[in-house]
Parts: structure tokens; C-alpha cells; sequence
């Protein structure tokens, strides 16, 4: 199997929802799901397998895992929390530390011996060192910048005023989550088709040129058909963020138009798929495309045609 076609596959099991049986948790290949238990929530969190993504890819498509959490702490851009998803049990390892001292402790100091009561106060700071070492955030940066030396005529340069500052600064565009809070759930799933589709449409592009080398008519055919879906699914994806974004409120026949939408999305996808499928197989055919080929082609057309109409 390809670089990509093993991208794409593990793509789509970082994005497909999970599957819940008998209160455990399952990915889209039926592997078990370990729970993951931080002091805010319990969740089960799937992980990208290794040496598949690169850590752009992580932080994209696994944005919540505890790889995409170490990828953003060794850049310098983590925080707390993924200090707290990667070190999960440290905050109970430290109750049950605390427990334990808490019972050992109390006689001692009843007994007024100075010495054991200095021993107790030694292995009390010693989890709040370490714990300092664990949430420093700049232990985890794997490029350290140094501290920028300060000249003298710096050190003396006058402050600016505000509206000095005001004028050398790069204004930054304020993006404000906008729509009802009930439709968002349905914005990670078309994000999540739409970088999907891209994927599948880079890989499809590449067989087609790889199976019917241009210029051919049957070439052209392919690639304008592609290229008609790619319009489709974006209309699809677009009108479903507009709906999310502008909707007055969350009735039955805007939650229908919007998974109206998503399906439109899906299919294209999957036939996609078919079609990446039917080349990879067909690849080394020195004829013209198979039957099987040609039939996805007609039902691309089909599939256009019927969502153009609706």
C-alpha cells in the first residue's frame, strides 16, 4: 500500500466517530479504545499509530490525542492541560502519596520527635519539586530560545506611548464563533469532510494521470468530472457552514437541510473512493478502462446531476 492510501485510511479512522458497546469504546477497525482520565473529564481518545502522520497531520486530525498534546509542548505552544492529558495518573499517584503520609505523619507529630517531623516535611516537598519539573513548560521545548541580551542603549531607550505602540502594530482580525450552539456539533463533522475530500481528491487526481497518461480523451473526461465534483462537494460544504453560521434558530427543517447537505458530501466522497479503489486495480491495464470504471464515471454523473437538481 502507498504513503498516501495509508494516510487516507488512517485518516478516516481518526474521523470516524466512535463505536460504543457494553460501556467500551471502539475505532472505526474495532480496535478497543482505552479511557483516558484527566481531573476536568473522561473521554476515549483515538491515536494516531506511528510514523504515518507527520506532526502537522497530528495536530490536524488528532487534535485532542496525546501525541498532537507532546507535538505542541515540544514546539512551546502547549499548555497545562496537555502536561495533564500525557501525565494522566500523576494527580492521583499524588493523592494516594499524600494519603499514605498523611497516616504516617500524624503519630509523628504527636510523638514531638523533631528529627522524624523534618524527614515528614522532606518527602512532603518532594512531589512539589518534582511537580515543578513536570509543569514547567519550558522542559518539553525541544529548540529553547535563548534570553536576548539587552544593550545599553536599549536598556536606556524611552517607552513608547500607547498610541505610538498603536501605529507600528499589526492589527489582528478578531474571529468571532458565530451561529447557535445547538448546530455546531454538525461544523467538526463538515470541517472533517472537507479536509477528507481533499485528500481523496489529490490521490484520485494522481492515478488518473497515472492511468490514462494525457493527453487522452478519456483523461480529460475524468479529470472534468472531478473537477465538477470538486465545485459540487464545496457548494455542499459551503451552503452547510453558511446554514450553521446565519440560522435564526434550530428547527427540524434547518437540522434536515444541513444533514442534507452532509450527505450530499458524503457521497461524493465515497464514490471517491470507488474510483480510487477501481484505478489502484486497474492501474497497469493496457486497454481502455474497465467496465467497473466506467460505471462509477456514469454514477458521478448521476450523482451531480441528482444533487444539482435538489
Amino acid at each position: 500500500m502507498t504513503i498516501d492510501g495509508r494516510k487516507t485510511i488512517e485518516i478516516q479512522r481518526l474521523n470516524t466517530p466512535l463505536t460504543i458497546k457494553d460501556s467500551r469504546a471502539y475505532d472505526r477497525h474495532g480496535n478497543l479504545l482505552n479511557c483516558t482520565e484527566t481531573l476536568s473529564d473522561v473521554r476515549f481518545i483515538i491515536e494516531p499509530k506511528e510514523n504515518i502522520l507527520t506532526d502537522d497531520e497530528i495536530l490536524q486530525y488528532a487534535h485532542d490525542s496525546k501525541a498532537a498534546s507532546e507535538i505542541r509542548l515540544k514546539r512551546g505552544i502547549g499548555e497545562i492541560s496537555d502536561v495533564l492529558l500525557i501525565n494522566e495518573s500523576l494527580p492521583w499517584i499524588f493523592a494516594f502519596y499524600y494519603v499514605i503520609l498523611a497516616c504516617i505523619a500524624i503519630p509523628i507529630v504527636y510523638s514531638g520527635n523533631k528529627f522524624n517531623m523534618f524527614i515528614i516535611l522532606v518527602l512532603a516537598l518532594i512531589p512539589l519539586i518534582y511537580s515543578y519539573k513536570v509543569f514547567n513548560l519550558n522542559n518539553y521545548m525541544e529548540n529553547k530560545p535563548d534570553k536576548p541580551k539587552v544593550s545599553i542603549k536599549e536598556k536606556i531607550k524611552p517607552k513608547t506611548t500607547n498610541m505610538e505602540q498603536a501605529k507600528t502594530e499589526v492589527e489582528q482580525p478578531i474571529v468571532e464563533d458565530v451561529g447557535l450552539e445547538s448546530l455546531k456539533k454538525y461544523k467538526t463533522e463538515v470541517h472533517n469532510l472537507k479536509v477528507l475530500f481533499d485528500l481523496k481528491e489529490e490521490i484520485v487526481k494522481d492515478l488518473i494521470e497515472k492511468r490514462f497518461e494525457p493527453p487522452q480523451i478519456t483523461y480529460d473526461k475524468f479529470i472534468s468530472m472531478i473537477d465538477t465534483s470538486h465545485k459540487l462537494f464545496y457548494n455542499q460544504h459551503d451552503s452547510a457552514l453558511n446554514i450553521i453560521k446565519f440560522a435564526a434558530e434550530d428547527t427540524p427543517r434547518v437540522e434536515s437541510e444541513i444533514q442534507n447537505k452532509i450527505d450530499s458530501m458524503h457521497k461524493i466522497i465515497n464514490l471517491l473512493e470507488d474510483l480510487t479503489n477501481e484505478l489502484v486495480i486497474n492501474i497497469n491495464d493496457d486497454g481502455e478502462s474497465t467496465e467497473e470504471v466506467k460505471n462509477l464515471l456514469e454514477e458521478m454523473e448521476n450523482l451531480i446531476g441528482s444533487v444539482k437538481e435538489y
